[in-house]
């Protein structure tokens, strides 16, 4: 009795055949490496194959009813892939060398037939049938690659630079981010490996990224992995791929992230994390350009540009013997430090209101506006957690509280916490520079208020002009002023 769902693990092969003693005789042959199905007359087998796709079918030809040949021409129009092989003790019968061609008959074998024969016709059909699937998924990778290419135009290309670049990186005028973002960009034209630095939550991937946009490599994918987040066993196979039968459940050759990127950007976030044993293995793939997915005998050549990121005193873990100091200095060409919220204090409230657009637009929220007295309950916070921190609560305030406003109590307590013992004015002065002129101060300020505004209006300028009672020319004006014409 054929079972309903077949394992994957071995192909599958349909034994056609009305006489029950030549079944078993096929069955016994092939069992030890195929998914074995059989069918008695053509119409079971059309039910079989309606309900269960197989690699190869072999058929008898003289069957009651209808031909082998004649039922593997009508296989052949609704199942094009399965490879078909017909079994005759008549080498001059008329219908099947007619049929043959017609048919797509793979192989004609004739009875008496031997097991060895048999079990090598089979074992060549299904690998054919691999072939087949390996070059037509190759193709179509390949016009597909074309054809992504050639739609990247020079246009798309500057889209995605302005989407991804460091002007999107939410900050006010003077920010302590504003000299990162500098320096990074500057060293995104050159193809040099990128350690970032910071605490969790603080924004690295988006800096990555928007090097990734700034560089010459943009037209390249930016693919990401948490290192963190798997076993190294595990994280070996992701980054450099592996062959099929590596390991037990490796059942087809698996593209690692490495050649996934080739021609772009790997992004390693938590680089400190992993073990010295594939810190190893890494540093091979930095110094000779090469992968060796897991399983193979040969390396495959890859051409990736490397930023990892961390919240690791990698220095230290160096001191501790847990971080090799050879791939260290490989993955710092050029190294960057995002500051932690708390030291971004200015940029607090355009950060939350961006983040409200953000996510509302996810949760289909009407959204929400902050008041001031919410604002300064804000900037009191030190955010241990950083951006990711104040995502969440503002998901959290978004998806509990009802109204135009979110007011303090939206937020959970330890927020609320944040605000005792400090009075608006000083969650004020937190925003503000600590020397200059009036006039340089009320600068800041106003800056900070515009930027905020075209971020929440989405830089649409005519409703940003409205709200700042502004003609248009005036709100340029002062977008020039402030270098906010290319944000």
């Amino acid at each position: 009795m054929n079972a309903p769902l077949p394992p994957d693990i071995l192909p599958a092969v349909l034994l056609v055949d009305d006489e029950v003693r030549s079944q078993d005789a096929m069955r016994r042959t092939l069992d030890e490496d195929f998914t074995i199905f059989t069918a008695s007359s053509a119409d079971e087998a059309r039910d079989l194959l309606q309900r269960q796709p197989v690699s190869v079918i072999v058929c008898d030809q003289r069957m009651p009813g209808v031909s082998g040949v004649t039922f593997l021409k009508e296989t052949r129009e609704r199942w094009p892939e399965t490879v078909r092989i017909v079994i005759s003790g008549y080498t001059d019968s008329a219908d099947i060398i007619a049929g043959i061609n017609e048919a797509g008959i793979y192989q004609y074998i004739l009875k008496p037939w031997s097991p060895d024969h048999l079990l090598g016709v089979v074992r060549n059909a299904v690998e054919a049938q691999t072939l087949q699937r390996q070059t037509s998924r190759l193709d179509l990778e390949l016009r597909t690659s074309t054809r992504v290419l050639r739609q990247r135009t020079a246009q798309q290309m500057a889209q995605a630079r302005e989407h991804f670049g460091f002007e999107r990186i939410v900050r006010t005028p003077g920010s302590p981010i504003d000299a990162v973002c500098e320096l990074a960009a500057r060293a995104a034209r050159y193809d040099i490996p990128v350690l970032v630095l910071g605490e969790s939550g603080t924004g690295k991937e988006l800096l990555a990224r928007a090097i990734h946009y700034a560089s010459p490599r943009l037209a390249g994918p930016f693919e990401v992995e948490n290192c963190a987040a798997i076993p190294d066993t595990l994280l070996e196979s992701e980054l450099f791929g592996h062959k099929r039968g590596a390991f037990t459940g490796a059942y087809e050759d698996h593209a690692g992230l490495f050649q996934r990127a080739h021609g772009g950007t790997v992004f390693l976030d938590e680089i400190g994390e992993t073990s010295p044993a594939f810190q190893v293995k890494l540093l091979r793939v930095l110094q000779e350009n090469e992968v060796r997915p897991v399983g193979a005998a040969r390396p495959v050549p890859v051409d990736v540009r490397i930023i990892a990121a961390t919240h690791r005193d990698l220095e230290q873990r160096m001191r501790d013997g847990l971080f090799r100091e050879d791939l260290y200095y490989r993955l710092a060409g050029v190294t960057f430090t995002v500051p932690p919220l708390r030291e971004r204090a200015a940029d607090i409230a355009p950060i939350a209101h961006q983040l409200i657009f953000d996510v509302a637009s996810e949760l289909g929220h009407p959204g929400a506006n902050l008041p001031d007295q919410t604002l300064a309950c804000l900037l009191a916070y030190p955010w241990p957690g950083n951006i990711r921190e104040l995502r969440n609560e503002i998901a959290r305030a978004l998806a509990l509280h009802s109204g135009a406003s979110l007011p303090p109590e939206a937020f959970s307590p330890r927020v609320l916490q944040g605000q005792l013992g400090t009075s608006n004015a000083g969650a004020l002065a937190a925003v503000l520079p600590h020397s200059g002129t009036l006039a340089e101060r009320l600068d800041v300020i106003e800056a900070m208020v515009l930027r905020e505004t075209l971020l929440r209006h989405r830089w649409n300028k005519t409703r940003a002009a409205t709200e700042l009672g502004l003609s248009r020319v005036g709100l340029r004006a002062k977008m020039r002023r402030f270098g906010l014409e290319g944000a």
